[in-house]
């Protein structure tokens, strides 16, 4: 399982959970669960990135935290939270261990660590949720795309990034020209390369050099809290 969390897991915890695990793909944009909505399964990414949104009343979204192979999308609901607060989208297609909500509370209840970690995992979630409050108030645009396409490479594992300039501008609650701007500057730099909503990273130091201290923030907060990918 290319699951951090899952490849934490004890060898007794994960025997116990493997019968509730089912490896699903999932498209760009699938909705995993709508806010204010009940919860219907736990998902460990495994290559799929998944974006948590904010949907205001305008129909402006905001992301608020971006998970993939390194956590967990709806854990909560097995801590008996089973209300979604934000919309769960896929960002990037892939795959994603999908999990009964019952199967890992009853797993989750008869181990202290596979609990902790849940707990722990939930913390990271909220801090990176808070990091991009403090981000979007403020942080420029640019240095906010930079680390935004970081801690996307990160989670994907790959330099090729299938977004359009209207999604990344949903994301970062940005005007799309704003994106278009930015975008064309870091091109012109030689950072990365634009086409057809395809994004391809050509010089992720330099692009770790343009972004803003929140990229750095949120991976130590993951380090210290899950510890670092094996």
């Amino acid at each position: 399982m290319k699951n951090l969390l899952l490849s934490k897991l004890g060898q007794d915890d994960f025997n116990r959970l493997e019968p509730y695990l089912k490896l699903t793909p999932f498209t760009q944009h699938s909705v995993l669960f709508e806010a204010e909505q009940e919860i219907k399964h736990v998902y460990f990414p495994t290559s799929a990135v998944v974006s948590l949104v904010v949907t205001l009343e305008s129909g402006d979204m905001v992301e608020a935290a971006m998970v993939g192979s390194d956590g967990v999308v709806g854990a909560s609901a097995a801590l008996d939270g089973r209300i979604s607060l934000s919309l769960g989208i896929v960002q990037l297609s892939g795959e994603i261990v999908v999990c009964s909500i019952d199967g890992l509370k009853s797993v989750a209840l008869q181990s202290p660590k596979l609990l902790s970690m849940l707990i722990r995992h939930e913390q990271t979630v909220y801090a990176q949720a808070q990091q991009s409050a403090a981000c979007f108030a403020s942080h420029h645009v640019q240095a906010r795309l930079c680390r935004w396409l970081l801690r996307a490479r990160d989670l994907a594992g790959t330099d090729t990034l299938h977004f359009t300039q209207e999604y990344l501008a949903e994301m970062l609650g940005v005007q799309r020209t704003s994106v278009t701007v930015v975008a064309h500057t870091l091109q012109s730099a030689g950072l990365i390369k634009y086409a057809r909503g395809k994004i391809q990273i050509l010089d992720a130091e330099a692009l770790h050099d343009g972004a803003c201290e929140c990229y750095g923030t949120v991976k130590r907060h993951y380090d210290r809290l899950l510890g670092p990918a094996k």
